[in-house]
């Protein structure tokens, strides 16, 4: 059986003195150091989920908000229509920008291009490429780091290149805590202009506590999420964005329900589930099945473990 993954051993036990009192520290301020150094951003506010974080960034932009057509995050969506923005979709290669793309749309100033580190968490965007693009047509960039914060190649979850990072710290984020997540920017402006949203997403020390804790593994485990995806890819023949650093791996099928179930019984898991199907805007708007390897415990992703996969994948015809 696999595992679903949850917050370590350490976090847990920091977690649980701080709620009985036996830790009194203020973990925000922590928290806020490391996410600076993690990002190179100057200006961090912790909040309570990862959608209040989009609420708050969404909160600060003037214009309209553009959104990827797959491959991104439904809340996205949700959270533009409950602010009255106005939405602009662009084209993508199975969740992949092409900034070109932003040629062909009618996009008002101080508008916002909205996105996902990983396109369907299956293929990293070009983010420098976006970045470039959008700072030379005063496009802010918004990058949902959830699944990249931590990259060792500094290609994702960077304030060098997005405007705004936000995340995610809730399970099965790579910082997994449960709850909660931060929003980060050089602009202080953004927060200037969204106090309000900011005092209504607060959080507590207890999470804190616990993103202080995951943020010491956060470049450890991601580095073992996206080794373990890439083992599945090299693998596979028929699979979306093969050559892409991701921490999922999707295979187009004709026969996804039936697959996945199938797939969900020789493929168990304590709780939740790691197997998906498509088409889903959060993935790919095409007929397919996701191995969500972002949701497997670290110490089911040994090499024994992801064969079990690719065989059982193979015994169902995804090859």
């Amino acid at each position: 059986m696999f595992k679903f993954k949850t917050p370590s051993k350490k976090t847990l036990e920091i977690m649980s003195k701080v709620a009985k009192g036996e830790i009194t520290a203020d973990f925000e301020v922590k928290c806020q150091e490391k996410i600076k150094e993690l990002t190179s951003h100057e200006f961090v506010e912790i909040t309570s989920s990862g959608n209040n974080s989009i609420f708050i960034a969404l909160s600060a932009i003037e214009g309209d908000i553009i959104i990827p057509d797959q491959g991104g995050w439904h809340g996205f969506k949700q959270i533009a229509r409950h602010l009255n923005k106005d939405i602009i979709t662009i084209k993508t290669d199975l969740g992949l920008i092409n900034p070109i793309e932003l040629d062909n749309l009618d996009i008002k100033e101080n508008s916002a291009l909205i996105f996902t580190s990983f396109a369907g968490y299956t293929a990293e965007q070009d983010v420098k490429g976006i970045s470039k693009y959008c700072k030379n047509n005063s496009i802010t960039t918004i990058e949902d780091a959830s699944a990249g914060i931590g990259d060792k190649e500094k290609k994702l979850g960077n304030g060098n290149y997005s405007d705004i990072i936000i995340a995610s710290t809730g399970s099965p984020k790579i910082i997994n805590v449960g709850s909660g997540g931060f929003i980060t920017t050089n602009n202080g402006e953004i927060f200037d202009k969204t106090k309000m949203p900011q005092k209504l997403s607060k959080t507590n020390n207890i999470i804190c506590s616990g993103m202080d804790s995951e943020l010491d593994l956060v470049r450890k485990n991601l580095e073992l999420s996206l080794n373990a995806t890439k083992h599945l890819k090299n693998n596979m023949s028929n699979i979306i964005h093969k050559n892409k650093r991701g921490v999922n791996a999707i295979i187009p099928t004709d026969n996804a329900k039936e697959i996945s179930w199938n797939l969900k019984k020789s493929l168990t898991l304590d709780k939740s589930g790691f197997i998906t199907t498509c088409p889903n805007y959060n993935r790919v708007k095409a007929k397919a099945i996701a191995i969500e390897i972002k949701n497997l415990s670290y110490d089911c992703l040994e090499k024994e473990r992801l064969d079990k996969i690719i065989e059982e994948l193979k015994i169902n015809n995804l090859h």
